[in-house]
């Protein structure tokens, strides 16, 4: 039995439970059980998603004092499996919604190796170039790993997502109709000129009682140095800005200081541009090619036009000249037999 088959099965046995224990796809803090996938089981991968209700998505906003194209924050809790949809309200950003997260993979713990099958922990952001419109998660975000912390630890890795599905290889699957709705949301802000969305990935909510509680962790330092981003943000909601100072994460006024040895915290586009670059590549090499035929077509149509002309022009010149020599035959001009005067 192939692996698609037993997630398949999988998915079908574990449904019937994921609903009966309210592990429903749609927003935990948005519209309830009127949310996007709320009566859904879980979807299978290749399921084509149910068509946006943008109206609803529209009305739900309003309802919050909220608009379609703001900026908004991704907040991703993997130990909880929520994904926080947050959305700028004037100076600060309001709490949309709350999805359920269908799978992640690993451990907790940050993403160490390409190929680890771990979903990353830390600070990225997602540009226009980072949103998916191609390949198997046509509708997906690409969260920019490795950043800057990442490569200056020697973490590897690339096109970690926030993708539809319910299987997970290190991405953060979200079932194809909540992905529907953070896809467009997200869409949104980038065009109407939002510049990066940020997103936060922790392990759990970074209370002091769930930090005590993994102290034992051999990642409780680092997690120490993600709960500053998380405190600042839970105090001002204002996405806080976090930099790189001698292989560490520094959040806000912190980093304003000596930044001798500080660098910004950039999330890698380099996979998803490239990506999109072989794309525009092969649609332009299309276009080229086209263009090649239709020149080409042009040219031969020019040239037969060209020759058809020029044979128009000869015949009728020809039947000129004949059309004279018999008017001259006719008018006893030089013919047989002819008498001067």
């Amino acid at each position: 039995m192939t692996w698609k088959a037993v997630c398949f099965a999988s998915a079908l046995l574990l449904a019937p439970l994921a609903l009966a224990a309210n592990t429903f796809v749609g927003p935990v803090n948005g519209p309830g059980v009127h949310g996007v996938g709320a009566s859904q089981p879980l979807n299978v991968d290749d399921e084509p998603p149910p068509p946006l209700d943008m109206e609803g998505l529209k009305r739900r906003l309003a309802e919050k004092g909220l608009a379609l194209g703001s900026p908004i924050m991704i907040r991703v809790f993997k130990d909880e499996s929520e994904l926080e949809l947050w959305v700028q309200k004037e100076d600060r950003f309001e709490l949309f919604a709350v999805y359920r997260i269908c799978n992640w993979s690993g451990a907790l713990g940050p993403k160490l190796t390409e190929g680890d099958r771990q979903s990353p922990e830390g600070f990225y952001s997602i540009g226009s170039r980072q949103l998916h419109r191609t390949g198997r998660w046509r509708r997906s975000l690409d969260v920019g790993f490795p950043n800057t912390f990442d490569k200056a630890h020697g973490r590897t890795g690339s096109y970690i997502l926030v993708h539809g599905g319910c299987t997970s290889t290190g991405c953060f699957a979200m079932t194809n109709g909540v992905m529907e709705e953070i896809f467009a949301l997200s869409e949104a802000a980038l065009t109407r000129g939002q510049d990066r969305i940020q997103v936060h990935v922790f392990p759990f909510r970074m209370t002091l009682k769930n930090l005590a509680a993994h102290a034992g962790s051999p990642w409780a330092g680092f997690w120490i140095g993600l709960k500053g981003a998380y405190d600042q943000f839970e105090q001002t909601r204002i996405p806080p800005r976090v930099d790189v100072c001698n292989k560490q994460y520094v959040v806000g006024q912190a980093a304003e200081g000596d930044m001798s040895d500080c660098v910004a915290n950039v999330s890698e586009v380099s996979v998803a541009s490239a990506r999109l670059r072989n794309v525009n590549r092969v649609a332009r090499g299309r276009h080229t090619r086209r263009a090649r035929v239709a020149r080409r077509t042009v040219q031969a149509r020019h040239a037969r036009a060209v020759g058809r002309n020029a044979r128009q022009a000869y015949a009728a010149a020809r039947a000129a000249r004949m059309a004279a020599h018999a008017r001259r035959q006719a008018a006893g001009l030089g013919g047989p037999g002819h008498a001067r005067k």
